[in-house]
């Protein structure tokens, strides 16, 4: 995400916590108060983000780029001509 690089694998890890907690509130917006920064399980690449004031946009990007529709190559910010 622009100047940011994270692993695949955490970026998934990511999604999967963003996703439960939709989940356990059907109600909450997509961008909601509440902040992967809050997990216990967040991977560690991500803890210098929470700091950030556009961590809630990044995180949000980051989850869209790990959608289940999209192959890893298309995925990765480095591939170019997917989609």
């Amino acid at each position: 995400d622009g100047d940011l690089k994270f692993p695949l694998e955490s970026v998934k890890k990511l999604k999967e916590l963003m996703d439960e907690s939709r989940t356990n509130n059907p109600r909450m917006a997509p961008m909601a108060s509440h902040s992967p920064c809050e997990e216990k399980s967040l991977p560690a690449e991500f803890q210098a983000l929470c700091k950030r004031e556009d961590a809630p946009i990044i995180f949000q990007r980051l989850s869209l780029a790990a959608e289940d529709d999209l192959c890893e190559l298309c995925a990765n910010a480095a591939c170019a001509g997917c989609l």
